[in-house]
């Protein structure tokens, strides 16, 4: 169901999905940008939006999504580049700054004022983390999910898939030219084989070379060294997160994580020691697709709370 235009792109991508695997109310805002930014729009109540990482969209919280509608106002957006958004205007750098803008400016046109529950996932915390440092008197709840507010933790490292991900020329003939990134994720990223649906669901808007930039641009977007365009945002978001300390937070950590590994989340425990943590012992990256139902129950009690 859509309550405004389907856009050319999202038409294509549309019909490439299961039936009745992604049956909500889509709407297509445009930012000031000029790009139409998709979001997923259920249910009223207190807002709360949940964003998406890499390589995913908003079909990652497909089953979360109805769950909260009966008590919430669901609000879930695709990055720009991914699933059903337009592909970024020439010009976009497609760094932390501009997503945390892009974020910022779909807010301001679904929710310009007033308290909002964050659920963020992957590189979608480290979005919607710098967004809430920069306003935390917006805040009302965080939901995160294997991710990072920080640069690398003490005793973690960067895979080699994602080191082969940002090497020059073979990076891009691996993640846009044969959709590695994507297909990666869906044998690698869970410890449960995927049904055919889901399988199809994620590929749906990664179909070309095109399609498949914003996949390659988020990883070449990882900060190592202080030179990179992103460091100085993740340093003030980690300095940051201070300010959130007084929030009500739930982790839920996916503990067979090749990328966000235990000690991502020993870190999050040191940063936020009030925080309520709940891990899923064999769930692995997409703990949303390992552990549906314990995820949805967890976030839903949560929310209610």
């Amino acid at each position: 169901m859509v309550t405004s235009p389907v856009p050319f792109r999202a038409a294509q991508i549309l019909p490439r999905l299961a039936p009745g695997s992604y049956s909500f109310c889509s709407r297509w805002p445009t930012l000031p940008s000029g790009s139409r930014m998709h979001h997923i729009g259920e249910g009223s109540g207190p807002p709360v939006i949940m964003l998406h990482g890499n390589p995913s969209w908003s079909f990652l919280y497909r089953n979360v999504i109805p769950a909260l509608a009966t008590t919430h106002r669901v609000i879930v957006p695709d990055h720009l580049g991914c699933g059903l958004s337009d592909l970024p205007p020439s010009g976009y750098r497609f760094t932390l700054a501009d997503r945390v803008a892009d974020l910022n400016d779909l807010l301001a046109i679904t929710v310009p004022n007033g308290p909002i529950d964050i659920v963020a996932h992957d590189w979608g915390g480290m979005i919607g983390l710098a967004w809430a440092v920069a306003h935390p008197d917006r805040v009302r709840r965080l939901v995160l999910m294997n991710t990072a507010g920080f640069g690398l933790p003490p005793g973690a490292s960067i895979p080699w898939s994602l080191r082969l991900a940002r090497t020059p020329l073979l990076g891009s003939l691996l993640v846009r030219g044969f959709n590695g990134f994507v297909k990666g994720a869906i044998c690698h990223g869970v410890t449960k084989p995927l049904p055919e649906a889901a399988r199809q669901g994620f590929l749906a808007p990664y179909a070309s070379w095109e399609d498949r930039e914003a996949i390659h641009r988020f990883v070449l977007d990882i900060p190592l060294s202080k030179g990179h365009p992103t460091w100085d945002l993740v340093q003030r978001t980690s300095e940051g997160l201070e300010s959130l300390a007084c929030k009500p937070a739930l982790l839920l950590w996916g503990l067979r994580d090749f990328v966000f590994t235990p000690p991502y989340l020993e870190q999050w425990r040191r940063v936020w020691p009030g925080a309520n943590a709940h891990v899923l012992p064999d769930a692995g990256h997409w703990l949303l697709e390992d552990e549906p139902e314990e995820c949805c129950r967890r976030i839903e009690a949560f929310l209610r709370s």
